[in-house]
């Protein structure tokens, strides 16, 4: 038995390339009888291999790297064949047959190609300059916390020039690496891989036809990506990253679609990108997602809803959302035991009902989302969502059905009187949206009078002077309540609070609107003898009053007359005596 001669090695087998099969097959190209055309495209390859592969063999430690060798091995063997066929087209008459030879080259020049883009990407990387720590190693070492910006970059080309060239399991490996690398660092390091890898590369994985553990681990490293770093997020964004995620919060595993949900909420959480997801069909998808019997997890649909919570801000998308049965869901939603879930559902029925018009908000109602809020305004300890929920309220008491029910409802007034009188700057949007809920619906007077003690607080507000609209809210709930007599006589006998209004009333206090707090002294000096108006002039309020309607503060005037006439009032009185 002949004993099989070795195999030569990746330094032969490249010597043999460039000093033999190269130039052979440069002159066959040009000697053919058949298929000329295609044989010329042949010959341009053939030259540009020539030229990239010497450049390669000077590289400082090009034979050490893995790729590059796979890379030689493989193109060895297209260069035999494309030989072979060589020899085949020599003949004019193509004895084996036209079809089957032209089919064969196709496949060989296609070979050849990819080998091409291959090495071009080699080339570009650095990567074949680089001296590997090992000839047999499978990535580069990972960089450590003293590792230099060049060895890091190096280590980000290396992964993407893996994922572009390597078999499954050195994909796989490159993106455990990339994986890694960002989990070390995600903020500093996502703008990194952005920069220096190639995130088209990335995204293709992605696709559903890709090997599922390859969609795993690419979505891993997109979900980071998108997470850490506004830049990195945008460029995954850029690159069309946003429509393969949405596929895969559809179709992918239950993990897969955790992440994909995690990069599609961190895309739309900017304005300028979130309009995207309706031009990608996105918004059935994330609807959908949210349904009951969907088999999504309450994680999953906490990052759902969230997405949807950052697009509803848009109009369209808005009108998407009405129109693809998105309100069901989200009412349906509220009773959910996530809290995430729970307050971004709240906050994407406010957008809808406080931009969408009365047909969303009827819809809401319809759907009885206001009995379903009431229940978390009841329950919830949570200050975000109770604030989600009071502005999902207010939004929804345009509506005269609305508004009559909330009037009507003790409990819900005397939970606004909690939300008001709490106060501290931890509840002041709490505290305001309470107010105003006071202030525009119509309550009975036995409601208004079960509300007396949120006055003193109502008059603390008003020395609130940022934002300006907590004033003006405040003074249009007082107003509402001193409309009741009894209310207007227990504010008259709260010295503090008398003492407040007038200090506010001072032209030099500036940083107080004097509108709303003479709105304050109109209501509470309105008909009724309660005392109001002789308490303010013993505390000096008429002074202020002068000054102000002498600056033409709106309402100044008048106050000051009704303190004047009482002025009057009472020296006439004496005088009668």
């Amino acid at each position: 038995m002949t004993p099989q001669s070795p195999s030569p090695s990746p330094s032969e087998t490249l010597d043999l390339i460039l000093a033999h099969l190269l130039p052979l097959l440069l002159a066959a190209a040009t000697s053919v009888k058949a298929l000329v055309s295609r044989w010329r495209l042949v010959h341009s390859k053939l030259l540009l291999l020539q030229s990239s592969l010497s450049e390669a063999s000077l590289a400082r430690n090009s034979l050490s790297n893995p790729l590059f060798l796979d890379l030689v091995s493989s193109l060895h063997s297209t260069l035999q064949t494309l030989h072979s066929l060589s020899s085949r087209c020599l003949d004019p008459s193509l004895p084996t047959g036209r079809l089957l030879l032209q089919s064969d080259l196709d496949i060989a020049t296609s070979s050849l190609t990819l080998h091409l883009q291959d090495l071009s990407l080699l080339l570009k990387s650095g990567l074949l300059s680089h001296k590997q720590h090992s000839p047999h190693a499978i990535v580069l070492p990972f960089p450590g916390p003293t590792s230099s910006k060049a060895d890091i970059v190096l280590f980000i080309r290396d992964a993407f020039a893996r994922l572009q060239i390597g078999n499954l399991d050195i994909k796989l490996k490159a993106l455990d690496s990339l994986l890694e690398l960002l989990q070390s660092d995600p903020a500093k390091l996502s703008p990194v891989v952005t920069a220096e890898g190639d995130v088209p590369v990335l995204l293709r994985l992605l696709e559903l036809s890709t090997h599922s553990h390859l969609i795993d681990r690419a979505a891993a490293v997109v979900s980071l990506l998108s997470t850490s770093s506004a830049s990195s997020c945008h460029a995954v964004f850029n690159e069309g990253g946003l429509g393969p995620l949405l596929r895969l919060i559809e179709s992918g595993s239950v993990t897969v679609r955790h992440r994909a949900a995690a990069a599609v909420e961190a895309i739309t959480i900017d304005p300028a990108r979130a309009w995207a997801v309706s031009a990608y069909g996105g918004i059935t998808v994330l609807i959908n997602a949210c349904r009951s019997g969907s088999g999504s997890p309450s994680s999953l649909q906490s990052l759902v809803v969230s997405s949807l919570k950052n697009v509803a801000s848009l109009e369209d998308v808005r009108i998407a959302i009405f129109e693809e049965g998105g309100i069901p869901v989200l009412v349906k939603l509220l009773a959910s035991d996530n809290i995430d879930v729970q307050k971004s559902s709240t906050l994407c029925l406010w957008s809808l009902a406080s931009a969408g018009g009365d047909e969303m908000c009827v819809a809401i109602i319809h759907e009885s989302g206001l009995p379903r809020l009431l229940q978390l305004l009841y329950s919830s300890s949570d200050r975000e969502l109770l604030e989600n929920t009071l502005r999902a309220i207010h939004a929804l008491s345009v509506l005269p059905s609305a508004a009559k029910s909330l009037s009507s409802s003790p409990l819900f007034f005397s939970r606004l009187a909690e939300f008001i009188s709490r106060g501290g700057i931890s509840n002041f949007s709490c505290q305001q949206i309470a107010a105003s809920l006071v202030a525009d619906l119509s309550p009975s007077d036995d409601i208004k009078k079960s509300l007396a003690p949120c006055m003193s607080p109502l008059v603390k507000m008003l020395e609130i002077s940022k934002p300006v609209v907590m004033q003006e809210t405040a003074s249009r709930a007082l107003v509402s309540l001193l409309d009741v007599k009894s209310n207007r006589k227990e504010l008259v006998r709260d010295e503090k609070s008398m003492t407040r209004l007038v200090k506010m009333l001072d032209p030099c206090n500036d940083q107080v609107s004097k509108r709303p707090v003479v709105s304050v002294v109109l209501a509470l000096t309105s008909i009724g003898g309660n005392g109001a108006r002789k308490r303010l002039m013993e505390t000096g309020a008429s002074q202020f009053l002068q000054q102000l309607a002498e600056s033409e503060v709106a309402g100044a005037k008048k106050a000051l007359q009704r303190l004047s006439g009482s002025r009057l009032k009472n020296l006439f009185l004496l005088g009668r005596s």
